[in-house]
């Protein structure tokens, strides 16, 4: 039999060590801020029931969920329901469709519909406003291209229980901290759908608010046209898509923005409490100050998600060649209510530690430091001096310091080429005359200088 070909699902990575201490710095930074803002760490099944997650994403996010197939004896409840469960796997076979007996479970989607299922069913378990944090994998069945992935990394905070805006500038706020650690400017875009509602409302296509959203969240992929012709094979009129061409085109600051906005929405109530809103945070962030994100109004920001009711959010790396959305999220009034929870306002953001990633790696902004696991490597000669090295390795620890002992014997040529090949920065050397005289010969790998030190002047040093 032949050897199979290892391989893995498209979509999907493997990552190496020295790849997965660049991942842990991005989501021990994001963890970090997180937790200096106060949010609590939960984790939610890789799995959610069929129901739990369907509806809640648009009909595009539901194509993309990926099924779980109930393919075991043991999910059967009797031999009937074995028997149909054969009957629709082999319908499924022939025909491509699905039915509840064949499904019933699906990989996340995201965290947000997770979180508002973990919040009903733990409501008296939590105190309000609740704010969590949650760094786990998610899945989506798209098509695999640069930036996007089948299996990826998100990294949420969200507040619940709570309608004040000042969690909406927090959030800002987060998000600037994050990329000031990680060295990269970005532009934190900002619009709100009730401003999007009131758009809708004045060019006569209230109830086609979803359609709106949803095609003008493609701007950046299809442009102005592809915009037009979804938004026209979709039922909207042709003076509606006229109506909306100033807003799609339009260019210019905060205040031009908010002009036109104030103009065209002055017979919307709901779009003026958009404004109003878009207002208050614009003047917080101001008046709190950030680091290395600006602001931005963007008209055309819909982000496709259903949930969304208030302030929406983008963020694009300003350096790089990544042109995707690296950060988003935005304020969702009753997702919980979907879950027989009412009236419970929430608002998140979520950062793509893969999207992160793949920037710090493009623009090499990792701290020197960080690829370092091992400080210190001990020489090992075996006999005596291979057990006193041992000994000393475990003071060593003690300390606090990462060090290893190589666990042969071998040449001493080939141990510092080890240490070499793992960059690790420093070798200890305990020979005969060492271990005699009580003392370490340190070798620092970067300038080849080495000196015979005291075992607690050793440890100063590297710690």
């Amino acid at each position: 039999m032949a050897a199979q070909k290892p391989s893995i699902p498209k979509g999907t990575r493997d990552f190496t060590p020295q790849e997965m201490v660049r991942r842990n710095y991005i989501f021990d930074t994001i963890r970090a801020v997180f937790r200096r803002y106060g949010y609590l760490p939960i984790e939610t099944p890789a799995m959610e029931t069929i129901e739990t997650l369907t509806g809640k994403y648009g009909d595009e996010g539901d194509q993309l969920l990926f099924k779980i197939l109930n393919s075991r004896p043991h999910e059967a409840r009797d031999e009937n329901q074995k028997v149909k469960m054969r009957e629709a796997f082999e319908r499924t076979l022939e025909q491509n469709t699905n039915t509840p007996v064949l499904t019933e479970k699906a990989l996340r989607y995201d965290l947000t519909v997770p979180f508002a299922r973990f919040v009903v069913q733990h409501q008296h378990e939590i105190t309000f406003p609740f704010r969590r944090y949650q760094i786990q994998p998610v899945w989506r069945a798209d098509r695999p291209q640069k930036g996007r992935y089948r299996e990826f990394y998100q990294c949420d905070a969200d507040v619940i229980g709570s309608n004040s805006l000042l969690n909406e500038v927090e959030l800002v706020q987060m998000i600037d901290d994050a990329f000031t650690t990680f060295d990269v400017p970005v532009t934190v875009k900002i619009n709100n759908r009730k401003i999007l509602s009131g758009i809708a409302e004045v060019i006569g296509e209230k109830e086609r608010i979803v359609t709106i959203t949803v095609a003008i969240d493609k701007l950046d992929k299809i442009g102005i046209e592809g915009v037009n012709k979804e938004l026209g094979e979709n039922g909207v009129s042709a003076s509606a898509i006229e109506k909306l061409q100033p807003l799609i085109a339009f260019t210019g600051d905060y205040a031009a923005k908010r002009e036109l906005l104030r103009n065209m929405l002055a017979g919307s109530e709901v779009g003026q409490k958009g404004i109003e809103e878009v207002d208050f945070i614009f003047a917080k962030v101001a008046e709190a100050g950030l680091q290395s994100a600006t602001v931005e109004l963007d008209i055309t920001l819909a982000r496709g998600l259903n949930y969304y009711t208030g302030a929406i959010f983008e963020v694009k790396a300003n350096v790089g060649s990544l042109s995707s959305s690296i950060c988003g999220g935005g304020r969702y009034d009753d997702l919980t209510g979907i879950f027989g929870l009412k009236d419970m306002s929430g608002v998140g953001i979520s950062f793509g530690a893969d999207r992160i990633y793949d920037v710090l790696n493009e623009l090499n902004r990792y701290p020197a430091d960080v690829t370092m696991s091992t400080q210190l490597l001990f020489i090992n000669f075996g006999d005596e001096d291979g057990n006193e090295a041992f000994r000393t390795l475990h003071k060593v620890r003690r300390a606090g310091i990462a060090a290893e002992i190589y666990p042969d014997a071998a040449k001493i040529q080939k141990q510092f080429k080890y240490a070499d090949a793992r960059q690790i920065p420093f070798v200890a050397v305990i020979g005969e005359s060492e271990r005699t005289a009580g003392k370490v010969m340190l070798k620092n790998m970067q300038s080849g200088e080495q000196e015979l030190v005291a075992l607690d002047e050793l440890i100063n040093r590297l710690t």
